[in-house]
């Protein structure tokens, strides 16, 4: 990814040679998209409805053996939210558009002092999402956050989706690290459930409205802001 500069060693005496980082709610507030989707649907409930959809209809490609890209899907999923609340189909301009503020989501508000923090501390920091590479750069580009990352990994290297195993898999070997060398960061609890069971060590970021699956074991770090994880991972 052009965007983005080489890996440098990180220094010796941190516990993780690089630290992933989901992008979407984790790192960028989807306000705007809330916004957009439940005004859309005129239902405050539309954007889970419609974020949900996503989540699991990726998982449908991943487990029947297809792959289309993460736009595609959210596409498709805006007909399944209208057809489940029953509502009128969006016109695929307006379907289009909202789509597109995927790449125009600004930062959480303790995000970059977070991934300063880090950096500065040596780490190396990688972005990992179920969006296309495009798609990321975009993002990260937007929020003004690109360059504090050393990498952008997304799953269309794989052609399948968080939290299957293979994807975290594949990002530690494109970064010649193990697993246990390797930390994910996300505000989904399905994700650290994934990337624990793959190998990686995980944190957890307790944004509004997320929470983490009872079923699998805690992550290894857990904070209220990114702000937190930084700070446990830099003492």
């Amino acid at each position: 990814m052009g965007l983005f500069s080489a890996t440098p060693p990180p220094q010796a005496n941190r516990p993780y040679r690089a630290i992933l980082f989901d992008v979407n709610e984790t790192l960028l507030d989807m306000s705007p998209l809330k916004r957009a989707v439940s005004k859309a649907f005129g239902s405050p409930a539309a954007f889970r409805q419609w974020f949900g959809l996503l989540l699991q209809y990726s998982l449908v490609d991943t487990v029947t053996g297809q792959y289309h890209d993460f736009g595609t899907i959210g596409d498709a999923a805006l007909d399944m939210t209208a057809n489940m609340l029953e509502k009128k189909p969006l016109k695929p301009a307006h379907k289009q558009r909202i789509i597109g503020l995927l790449k125009e989501l600004p930062p959480h508000k303790d995000v970059p002092k977070a991934l300063a923090m880090l950096q500065e501390a040596g780490y190396s920091l990688v972005a990992f999402t179920n969006s296309p590479s495009k798609v990321l750069d975009e993002q990260l580009a937007y929020a003004d956050i690109i360059s504090y990352f050393n990498q952008g990994l997304s799953v269309e290297m794989v052609r399948r989706y968080k939290p299957d195993g293979n994807t975290y898999r594949a990002a530690v070997q494109h970064l010649e690290i193990a697993p246990n060398e390797a930390l994910l960061v996300a505000a989904h609890g399905w994700d650290v459930a994934g990337a624990q069971r793959a190998g990686l060590d995980s944190a957890f970021v307790a944004r509004p409205g997320q929470t983490l699956y009872p079923l699998a074991p805690p992550p290894t770090y857990e904070g209220a802001t990114l702000l937190h994880i930084a700070r446990q991972l830099c003492s």
